[in-house]
């Protein structure tokens, strides 16, 4: 797998682009091939069936998808908002089912607090409709709006 996956890139004779695929059976992310093609890749971008159950699309899972380049290519503000929405969206899956049922005080927990305040701005940011389009310039500009309130 790395000498064939490693092949793409830049080189001094050219590049090659390539969108490699793993479906995985049964969504275990820890069977070998997609482990395996996880640790060489560069970044991955993880589909979730429960997104698509709910009418989101892209059903893009950002908490299990990653880009190890992000870092040397998106600048500060970009990186500090994606990591913003990221992490809110951690701390509400975290808190969910005490949220979900009620349980979730107000008040007791100010990330928490937080991420339920965001949660459907953020959502709705990752939503896109099939006649919908943004460039990233659009794209980056709504995520860092999202968080100067």
């Amino acid at each position: 797998l790395p000498r064939l996956m490693e092949r793409s890139g830049m080189s001094n004779k050219g590049s090659i682009t390539a969108f490699y695929t793993v479906l995985v059976d049964g969504d275990d992310f820890n069977e070998p091939i997609a482990d395996a093609v996880r640790g060489i890749l560069d970044g991955h971008i993880v589909l979730s069936r429960s997104l698509a159950a709910k009418n989101h699309y892209p059903a893009i899972d950002i908490l299990s998808s990653v880009s190890r380049l992000m870092s040397e290519i998106a600048s500060k503000e970009h990186k500090n908002a994606a990591g913003m929405a990221r992490d809110l969206l951690a701390t509400y899956k975290n808190s969910e089912d005490l949220i979900n049922i009620g349980a979730y005080v107000k008040g007791s927990n100010p990330k928490v607090d937080m991420a339920i305040h965001y949660h459907e701005s953020i959502l709705s940011f990752l939503k896109q409709g099939i006649g919908e389009q943004h460039s990233f310039e659009e794209s980056t500009s709504i995520l860092q709006d999202m968080f100067k309130n």
